[in-house]
């Protein structure tokens, strides 16, 4: 099927349909909301989206029918991918009646503020927590609150905040602004009925001054797009993307945006493995993938903030291949396969066979990720993953690593060993796996095994870590594998760095 092309990007911004045309694709949320709009609420701190003075949410229809909120990073955030959804800002929070929202309140109420700058930002995302959790722990309301910097006030007026502002709510509104109950109200419906009559099938295509932007909707427009436009950048998420226009000032003189491609949306699984579309984000994907790896929960927890994995897919991670993107650890231990797709075919790769070096793969021209096949473990199969770095919410790994064991009547059968933020790539260790490999289970093969790593990685000394920390790191995560694979067996397991769940409720 052949669909249209248009012109034009719409989306809701207050109860009213925006519709914009010529326009710089690559212009920024943040750049359109204070140049444009001057609506200066939403400030610029990092332009990278590690602050979140920039935060904002944006509410589309979720798979329940209702709407969905979720904060986003207005600082890296294309404003064409608006295309369909509705935007919030912290303008759109106030009553008719200019009384601020429930949110506001507990901020002003509890001393949540100082200087006020990154106000707004921690607004949107408690706003965010407002509409998707009624009552939620600290545990909720700390993970909440890792993608906001505050230097002033401190968090312990803001986790108050988080907690109050549900006592301000009205018991009953039919402001799906402030409703926290669980019936769809009339403004709701009116909200949905908005995005649905902006919800188009055709290919939004755009240009300016040279520049070219598309969002196609199947991975056969997709294909034949990349055909056309061979050095086309992709966009999934734009977390990676949206720093190379904010801090390294590149051109991108076509985008082709894959975030509205239908089959790369989806999440299913055989018997043997699950298949991950390649534009899922990291908030779609977490229950299915903790519901199969639950040893993942920390390292999935520390993978940047919410806003953050709100953007991000687990596809363009992978694609865009940095040396300390936190996932591709855990899939080379899990022996993950790529489903790489062309208006020629499509074939798989291992993931392990991906990374050529730093920032090269193994992806031909025209070429896409559609989707990961990440194996399911089987048997006595056992995953471990750690992550160190200088702080635990939102950092760079210095080391993030991953282990696969299988061990049988006290002897390791077999082991898959990875590696990343060490080098120019991240990738599997075959020394330290061939020195556990058949080797006894006992923590003398594994301190050998931690002298053989020595010679599969030269690790780098940068600001985050030296060559000879990340070198005792990589032997001392191993050993703690090794405890933890023993208190497991002994059914005893050792307690996690971050014991969801159990975090201090103070």
């Amino acid at each position: 099927m052949t669909r249209s092309h248009r012109k034009t990007v719409q989306f809701v911004l207050d109860g009213e349909v925006i519709e914009l045309a010529d326009f710089d694709p690559t212009r920024t949320v943040l750049q359109y909301l204070r140049e444009d709009l001057h609506r200066t609420g939403t400030k610029e701190g990092c332009a990278e989206g590690d602050c979140g003075a920039c935060t904002v949410v944006v509410a589309d229809r979720g798979a329940s029918g209702r709407l969905q909120s979720r904060a986003i990073n207005a600082c890296i955030q294309f404003l064409p991918t608006l295309d369909g959804k509705e935007l919030l800002t912290v303008e759109s929070l106030k009553a008719a009646d200019g009384s601020p929202h429930p949110v506001q309140q507990a901020m002003v109420d509890c001393h949540g503020s100082q200087c006020g700058f990154c106000t707004p930002g921690f607004v949107m995302s408690l706003f965010a927590l407002y509409k998707n959790q009624r009552r939620p722990d600290r545990v909720a309301i700390d993970d909440t609150l890792a993608g906001n910097l505050c230097r002033c006030t401190g968090y312990r007026p803001i986790v108050s905040a988080a907690r109050a502002m549900f006592e301000r709510a009205p018991e009953e509104s039919e402001s799906w602004l402030l409703a926290t109950h669980d019936v769809m109200t009339a403004d709701e419906k009116r909200h949905l009925e908005l995005l649905q009559s902006i919800a188009h099938e055709d290919v939004v295509a755009l240009e300016k001054n040279g520049r070219r932007y598309f969002a196609p909707r199947d991975v056969t427009e997709l294909a034949s797009l990349l055909q056309q436009f061979p050095d086309a950048t992709l966009l999934a998420g734009g977390t990676d993307v949206g720093l190379w226009v904010t801090k390294q000032h590149r051109e991108l003189s076509t985008v082709i945006d894959t975030g509205r491609v239908a089959e790369l949306q989806k999440v299913s699984e055989t018997k043997d493995a699950l298949l991950i579309g390649g534009c899922v984000t990291f908030t779609d994907l977490m229950p299915k993938l903790l519901e199969h790896f639950p040893t993942l929960e920390e390292l999935m927890l520390r993978f940047a903030s919410p806003p953050i994995r709100n953007a991000a897919t687990l596809g363009g991670n992978v694609a865009n291949g940095s040396p300390i993107g936190d996932s591709m650890p855990a899939l080379l231990a899990l022996d993950s396969k790529l489903r790489l797709t062309s208006a020629g075919g499509t074939r798989e790769l291992a993931l392990a066979d991906f990374y050529i070096d730093y920032q090269k793969n193994a992806l031909r021209k025209g070429e896409f990720l559609e989707a990961l096949i990440i194996p399911k473990l089987k048997g006595r199969e056992q995953l471990f993953t750690y992550k160190v770095s200088k702080r635990f919410d939102q950092d760079i790994s210095a080391v993030c690593a991953a282990y696969r064991l299988t061990v049988d009547a006290g002897v390791i059968k077999d082991a898959r060993v990875a590696y990343g933020g060490l080098a120019a790539i991240p990738r599997r260790a075959a020394g330290c796996e061939a020195a556990l490999i058949g080797k006894p289970f006992v923590e003398e093969t594994f301190v050998a095994a931690g002298s053989a790593i020595t010679n599969d990685f030269e690790p780098i000394t940068d600001m985050r870590a030296s060559d000879e920390y990340r070198r005792r790191i990589m032997m001392n995560l191993l050993l703690r594998a090794y405890q933890e694979a023993l208190a497991r067996s002994n059914n005893k397991p050792m307690s996690r760095v971050y014991d969801y769940g159990r975090r201090s409720t103070a």
